[in-house]
């Protein structure tokens, strides 16, 4: 098998080129005019993490975010959140068993993974949770109660 760099897509869902033809790359003549081949722009492409898929929705009270995260350890995973915006990273280590050519099909995803969700409401940041159950992550947003209304009494000082 190649060493090919693999394309977004493939880092995404985690599959493999089936095919191995070489198909030439594109190139196109530098602005310069002395001849020189300027690399396509999708070869200069850094690693990206593959994305996370999701479910979000709401209750009366929170918002709730599942993702499927199986063979992630806890500790793998981080989870950062603001009052708008929810960011799930990890990486999915792979048992290294077969040797690439003894493989017939390759299709999970192995490696770094990210995704960033924008809230549609406000959530209480300290009253978030989140579990793991079976392979999948559930998050629990609280929203915030900006009707809610408290009395304050003033002291004398």
């Amino acid at each position: 098998m190649s060493k090919e760099k693999k394309s977004f897509f493939e880092r995404l869902t985690g599959t493999v080129r089936m095919e191995e033809e070489a198909e030439p790359k594109p190139t196109k003549k530098g602005g310069d005019n002395n001849g020189t081949d300027v690399a396509n722009w999708m070869d200069t492409e850094t690693e990206q993490d593959g994305e996370l898929t999701i479910d979000v929705y709401q209750t009366t009270d929170s918002i709730v975010i599942k993702s499927m995260i199986a063979g992630v350890r806890p500790e793998d995973l981080d989870i950062s959140i603001t009052r708008d915006m929810v960011t799930i990273r990890g990486k999915r280590e792979e048992e290294r068993i077969a040797r690439d050519d003894d493989y017939f099909a390759r299709e999970l995803y192995w490696g770094s993974f990210s995704r960033s969700i924008s809230l549609p409401e406000e959530i209480d940041v300290d009253e978030a949770e989140a579990m793991e159950k079976h392979g999948l992550l559930i998050l629990k947003l609280p929203k915030l109660d900006k009707k809610r209304q408290s009395k304050l009494k003033v002291r004398t000082a």
